[in-house]
């Protein structure tokens, strides 16, 4: 007898520790496209003349009918509606859409229009400092070592991966920093909001009526209709890219990853985003990084290092 509970609690560690890892793979996955997709977007707004506004209403609105497509082709239209019927759950939905996916794309847009990308980058990484904050306050416990150490590896690192290591690049406007600043919280927002519809109704329905609730609501901002830029093949090229991996497929794989692992872990992990963005510009740009950012690059391994390591409570 007792060796077969033995057995069934070895079992059920297993099985949380594979958990466990699906989920440092899902978030580190989606980051990685979400670095992917900004290089590609920034090569739209510099070199075709996309606006800024106009891309995120379109990744939005193409991205949530495609994962609502692909739901009801693996269940059915019933199944995605569902939501809706409960006034709760479709005023959550609403919230998340505009205040969560939205609220982080456009934020981190406009810091990067009205300063720089470096500056916008770092601030919108203090999101996972609110967020370690807010459980902390939450649980009414001072968060522990390995906490921390992620958490100031995490800013250490994206500070010098984003400025190399120069001061100077604080250097903006306010209004930036205000940007960023909300930014930061739009991230915390949607890591922390979403579980309980996690829960009720799936990632994929809820990631995909939220990009369209998010989408529209841009739209009144930025009609898709009136688009300004350099078509080419290639930059559409480009868009397509945006749209199915760097906002679909990345947005989905970061949600889904709340299933596995804390808010706090997932916000962390995703500071692989602008490690990827710099490998992709010495790869493909041929950028080449001073030692500060490549040790910045290294914080960052060894903050996902850590949480992989890490054993859930």
């Amino acid at each position: 007898m007792e060796q077969a509970d033995i057995r069934v609690l070895t079992g059920s560690q297993l099985s949380a520790n594979n958990g466990r890892m699906k989920g440092i793979l899902m978030v580190l996955s989606g980051a990685v496209l979400w670095g992917l997709s900004g290089t590609a977007a920034q090569v739209l707004f510099q070199y075709d003349g996309f606006s800024p506004a106009w891309l995120v209403t379109i990744r939005m609105i193409a991205s949530g009918l495609l994962l609502l497509l692909l739901v009801i082709s693996r269940s059915s239209f019933t199944h995605i509606i569902a939501v809706w019927r409960n006034w709760r759950d479709a005023v959550r939905v609403v919230l998340f859409g505009v205040f969560g996916l939205l609220g982080v794309q456009y934020t981190y847009f406009a810091s990067i229009a009205d300063g720089n990308a470096a500056t916008a980058t770092l601030l919108q990484y203090l999101g996972p400092v609110l967020i370690t904050v807010y459980l902390a306050m939450k649980r009414r416990r001072m968060p522990n070592v390995w906490e921390f150490a992620a958490v100031f590896l995490a800013l250490l690192g994206t500070f010098l991966l984003v400025t190399d290591g120069q001061w100077r690049g604080f250097s903006v406007p306010a209004v930036s920093v205000a940007w960023g600043l909300l930014s930061a919280l739009a991230l915390a927002f949607y890591t922390l909001y979403p579980n309980g519809l996690l829960q009720r109704h799936g990632p994929a329905t809820i990631v995909g009526w939220s990009m369209l609730v998010g989408g529209f609501a841009m739209a009144c901002k930025s009609q898709p209709w009136h688009f300004v830029g350099h078509g080419s093949s290639d930059a559409w090229w480009l868009v397509g890219f945006v749209v199915v991996f760097g906002t679909l497929l990345a947005f989905y794989l970061y949600i889904s990853s709340l299933k596995y692992i804390s808010p706090s872990e997932t916000s962390l992990l995703a500071c692989a985003e602008p490690l990827s963005s710099a490998v992709v510009a010495m790869v493909f740009l041929n950028v080449r990084l001073g030692m500060p950012a490549l040790f910045g690059g290294l914080c960052i391994l060894v903050t996902v290092a850590l949480l992989a390591l890490k054993r859930s409570a």
